[in-house]
């Protein structure tokens, strides 16, 4: 029993020994390390609040269309001597597209002249005959029905003279439609006829299609919604609006102007039909093609703007990181406007100046620290 107890002892003032032992090495440890460090920043891009002139659009999908688009068709029937065109190429208005054989017309006309020259001497013998009654009637030398019979017979062929006048020009005219010219300046499309076939005057199947290019239009919608603010700019003295093509890339294609907003809404739709007219210079729109067409209804002048990546979503609303002197971050909640034209509008919880985050705001929370590096927005 009493070498029990010596044992018990022993392994007591063994376990003193190495608390004591232990307890020396971590105070030493702690008088070398010092207090713990401090956390490190968060490396985010940063940019700062602008104010900057903004445009307003309003945009919807449109689709080309031709300003003019006419089927070329023979006007008098005959053979189709020869085509003067390019399948494609560009003519202007009067160019000659084809010939039809002339020969028949010609005919026809030169036997209106023939006529017109036989009733213009049978006109100038009755005027010669009505002369010399007319002199006669004066010394009574005939009766009155002698003169209303001259008289009649002059009227006669006066009034054959304007038929034989009027032969002439419908034959004419006839001559002249053998030369099918371009009625407007367009494009060719693909020729439907090839010389040496007959045609016939209005067929169905024309020659070909042109189609004016320069300039040329485009039909695109909008919302209903839009009409007041579209209505400020159909007073009468109004400038047009300005109005962009923009291509399925996002590029710019051309600009032209508001030509026309239609006079009803579209019940099934609720959408407004606007027409706008581009000068196609670079031939960069095509008839039926699809593009997205906005057009410039307002300019929101000096407007608090930020890119759009630095708002983030929220559960009481959006909100940016807002970079504060200590670099240290503030969630500031905002009220923002419209998106547009790379901008977001802001109303209310930011101003020209401050510095907020633009990337790498899933690292942050209220209050962390932050390196920032700035970027040009």
């Amino acid at each position: 029993m009493k070498n029990k107890s010596r044992w018990i002892f022993v392994l007591l003032m063994l376990a003193a020994i190495v608390a004591v032992f232990i307890w020396r090495k971590d105070a030493a440890s702690s008088k070398t390390n010092g207090p713990p460090p401090a956390p490190a920043a968060i490396a985010v891009l940063a940019t700062q609040v602008t104010t900057r002139d903004v445009p307003i659009w309003l945009t919807g999908i449109g689709t080309v269309q031709a300003f003019n688009t006419v089927t070329v068709r023979p006007r008098v029937s005959g053979a189709l001597e020869k085509v003067n065109f390019t399948e494609g190429s560009m003519v202007k208005e009067g160019d000659i597209l084809a010939h039809i054989d002339p020969r028949p017309y010609q005919s026809t006309l030169d036997q209106a002249l023939a006529r017109q020259a036989q009733n213009a001497a049978q006109l100038r013998n009755a005027r010669q005959e009505l002369a010399r009654v007319e002199t006669l009637i004066k010394e009574r030398a005939v009766s009155e029905q002698n003169l209303d019979q001259a008289q009649a017979t002059v009227a006669q062929f006066e009034a054959v003279a304007q038929a034989d006048t009027a032969a002439i020009a419908a034959a004419q005219l006839d001559l002249d439609f053998t030369t099918v010219r371009a009625p407007i300046s367009g494009r060719t499309g693909i020729r439907q006829l090839d010389a040496g076939n007959v045609v016939t005057a209005n067929q169905p199947a024309g020659l070909v299609m042109l189609t004016q290019l320069q300039p040329i239009t485009v039909l695109f919608t909008l919302p209903q919604q839009h009409l007041p603010a579209l209505r400020a700019h159909m007073q009468p003295g109004a400038a047009p609006l300005t109005v962009q093509a923009i291509g399925e890339d996002g590029t710019l294609l051309d600009e032209g102007k508001l030509e026309l907003v239609d006079n009803q809404i579209d019940m099934t739709t609720g959408t407004l039909k606007l027409k706008a007219v581009f000068s196609n210079e670079k031939l960069a729109l095509w008839p039926g093609q699809f593009i997205t067409s906005r057009v410039l209804v307002d300019t929101r002048k000096d407007a608090t703007v930020v890119p759009p990546e630095v708002i983030q979503p929220g559960l009481d609303g959006p909100f940016a990181y807002l970079i504060k002197p200590d670099n240290t971050v503030e969630a500031r909640p905002l009220q923002t406007g419209l998106n547009l034209d790379g901008w977001t509008i802001i109303e209310k919880g930011l101003n020209p100046g401050d510095r907020v985050v633009r990337d790498g705001q899933n690292k942050l929370k209220p209050g962390s620290l932050v390196s920032h590096k700035e970027v040009q927005s």
